[in-house]
């Protein structure tokens, strides 16, 4: 059995020695928090240009500066104090450090200028080829700026209760296999049922089963393996 990776999580350990596992994002939400601001950002701009019509050239001109903040300072604000926008809020994502720290003004403005080149040669081209290879779905903007896009752990399931089933594995598992057990019961429980399930059916060839009954005799030899027996 191969030693499959857990969905995209990202691995970063810090200087205290803590191990910490980010729940990095995919296009897909992505993409739909972008929709969201860009929303929030014509829905801003319609209500500001009713009373900016009334002042005729000087409202224009102001109309005009409050359109270049919500597109470039209003991202780069609220990453940069808040970690996210009013529309990866509302997706529960948040901007990080590569290492899991907060992002900083510096990063923030990096990655969010760099979309005129995520854009090319349009409709977000490159950005979405970036982020379908690359192995934590980063553009081209959070490479170069060393950020990474994640997943609010707050969003994530509850773990179910303990476990306290063992089961012996049906064959003597290599290390990498071990850990594979052992990172599944980790981290499985804060994913959906349906997608436990999915992953769970990898080592269908080691449990003998799949579906809910795989998920469970996963967790058993995780226990075995922990020594809870």
């Amino acid at each position: 059995m191969a030693a499959p990776m857990l969905d995209t999580y990202r691995e970063v350990v810090t200087p205290e020695g803590v191990p910490l596992q980010l729940p990095t994002a995919g296009p897909m939400p992505r993409a739909l928090a972008w929709l969201v601001d860009l929303g929030i950002r014509f829905g801003a701009l319609v209500v500001l240009s009713i009373p900016l019509a009334l002042l005729d050239e000087f409202g224009r001109g102001i109309y005009m500066a409050a359109m270049f903040l919500l597109m470039w300072a209003y991202p780069i604000v609220c990453e940069a104090l808040w970690g996210r926008t009013l529309g990866k809020r509302a997706l529960g994502l948040r901007v990080l450090s590569r290492d899991g720290a907060p992002v900083g003004w510096m990063a923030s403005i990096t990655r969010n200028l760099l979309r005129t080149v995520d854009m090319l040669p349009f409709g977000y081209a490159l950005g979405l080829l970036s982020s379908l290879f690359d192995p934590y779905g980063r553009r081209l903007g959070d490479l170069v700026a060393g950020t990474v896009v994640v997943h609010d752990p707050m969003r994530y399931l509850q773990p179910p209760a303990t476990i306290d089933s063992v089961l012996v594995p049906p064959q003597p598992l290599r290390p990498q296999e071990q850990a594979a057990v052992m990172a599944f019961a980790e981290r499985a429980p804060r994913l959906s049922p349906g997608r436990q399930q999915e992953l769970a059916g990898i080592a269908e060839p080691l449990t003998g089963a799949s579906g809910q009954v795989g998920v469970l005799r996963l967790y058993a030899m995780a226990n075995w393996l922990l020594g809870r027996r």
